[in-house]
């Protein structure tokens, strides 16, 4: 039973083989055209619906590294440089809600530690004490510290819509050279090998 089963496998296998071969010989070499368009990067392959402007910043390995660098100058300048400038109101908006608040809370936290100050020192004129409820001079120390938290929670939201606004202009040139092609497809390719027992899937890009 065993010796009959070695046979069986044998034939299988050796069937896989010549079919193997003849779909070589009838697919033949690939020509010089076929070896590069298979070599040639995706990004190079131009797609006519984009204008030669942004065709020349796909070309262009420093793309990214210009894009970085204009929205360090000036936020949304890198994105107004990769055709972009959509973007450009969001940069802002978040820039300008950060700073407001920022703005807000110092404000409040600086006069709240004036009338504090003043207190401690025997005034006992500021606005907080003519309020329906009275504020304490514990109460003052404890309001300052209040908006100088939230002060300090504004400048890191501001410094990081700033990072922010960087990173995306950088992220969004590399995302533009990553692919211009639209044909992107997967197809299976099984692959039988005779120097290796076993099966490959092979997935190309087309």
């Amino acid at each position: 039973m065993k010796s009959k089963l070695y046979i069986l496998v044998v034939i299988l296998f050796s069937q896989n083989i010549l079919w193997s071969q003849e779909d070589t010989e009838e697919k033949g070499t690939p020509n010089k055209e076929e070896v590069l368009s298979i070599l040639q990067p995706d990004s190079l392959q131009f797609n006519k619906k984009y204008s030669p402007r942004i065709q020349r910043l796909i070309a262009d390995p420093l793309t990214p590294a210009k894009a970085g660098f204009y929205s360090t100058i000036l936020p949304g300048l890198g994105q107004v440089f990769l055709g972009k400038g959509w973007k450009v109101p969001i940069i802002y908006a978040a820039l300008g809600t950060s700073f407001y608040y920022y703005d807000l809370q110092n404000k409040e936290m600086k006069s709240y530690r004036k009338a504090y100050k003043r207190r401690l020192n025997g005034f006992f004129d500021d606005e907080y004490l003519e309020k329906d409820i009275p504020i304490t001079t514990e109460q003052l120390l404890i309001g300052m510290e209040f908006h100088k938290n939230y002060r300090d929670i504004a400048l890191m939201a501001l410094a990081a819509s700033y990072i922010l606004n960087i990173l995306e202009a950088n992220v969004s040139a590399h995302l533009l050279q990553f692919n211009v092609n639209d044909d992107l497809s997967l197809q299976p390719n099984f692959i039988f090998d005779p120097e290796q027992m076993g099966l490959k899937l092979a997935i190309t890009l087309k």
